[in-house]
């Protein structure tokens, strides 16, 4: 908790860093914001057009389906690629200010926050149209989720970065083993008709990445909160990351700086 106030006590700093890494991205675009909606619906029509007869699904079902997905499996790539290199890009100010180092991966993870809640905005308006605007009470269960899910990919910046400090081909690494986990999380197809089709398709659920799809698509594809039993599984995969996260920082603190 000391920590966490610390942290806290400087948060003009990280804040004005993610408003500095949004106006760098977005200087001089002419859609701005707009382009990092772009692709998870760009991909959407695609994938829609290529999968809709193999899955053998509605278009006011799989659409929003496959839009939450991506958004979310984005987030998830965002905090892990670019929390990989989220201590090497502070390391300016590493060098002269001795403060806690938990808040570069949180300036990632906060930066992909921003983009995740923007593409959730799109995904409810795209429900609206397409399935009519899911209750107040469902969508108000989004913000313990998203508070989850923050808390999961801010843990995840943090065991990036930390790893790719030590060893700098983490990166290369993470970016080939996440192109493959891509294809074990259901971001294209529903977990459902995987574990009805094939022996091994109960293995999906332990996939640490499904928990939270789940917490994001209940509200809005079924208009119902998650269980309390969806809650504490994807508390329970968060809290596991958060202390392996902190024990990573707890070594990283004091000697970060050799490395860098």
């Amino acid at each position: 908790m000391t920590y966490l106030t610390t942290v806290w006590k400087y948060r003009h700093f990280w804040m004005s860093l993610v408003r500095m890494d949004l106006r760098t991205r977005y200087r001089r675009s002419l859609l701005g914001v707009g382009w990092s909606l772009l692709q998870p619906l760009a991909m959407t029509c695609i994938l829609f057009v290529v999968f809709q007869q193999i899955f053998k699904a509605r278009a006011s079902e799989y659409v929003p389906h496959l839009l939450t997905g991506l958004v979310c499996w984005n987030f998830i790539l965002t905090c892990t690629i670019q929390g990989c290199q989220c201590f090497f890009q502070g390391e300016a100010y590493i060098r002269q200010c001795p403060l806690p180092l938990a808040i570069y991966p949180l300036r990632t993870a906060i930066g992909a926050l921003f983009h995740l809640v923007m593409g959730l905005a799109v995904v409810i308006c795209l429900c609206a149209i397409l399935r009519g605007l899911p209750a107040p009470a469902a969508l108000l269960s989004m913000v313990p989720s998203l508070l989850l899910i923050f808390l999961f990919g801010w843990s995840l910046a943090v065991l990036a970065g930390s790893a790719n400090v030590f060893f700098q081909d983490t990166q290369h690494l993470t970016e080939v083993g996440l192109s493959i986990a891509f294809y074990l999380t259901p971001v294209i197809y529903r977990v459902d008709d995987i574990i009805h089709e094939h022996r091994l398709g109960w293995l999906l659920q332990w996939n640490p990445a499904l928990a939270f799809m789940t917490l994001i698509r209940q509200p809005l594809l079924h208009d119902t909160a998650p269980t309390s039993g969806d809650y504490l599984y994807a508390l329970a995969i968060a809290s596991v990351l958060a202390v392996a996260a902190t024990a990573a920082l707890s070594r990283l603190q004091k000697k970060l700086i050799f490395y860098l």
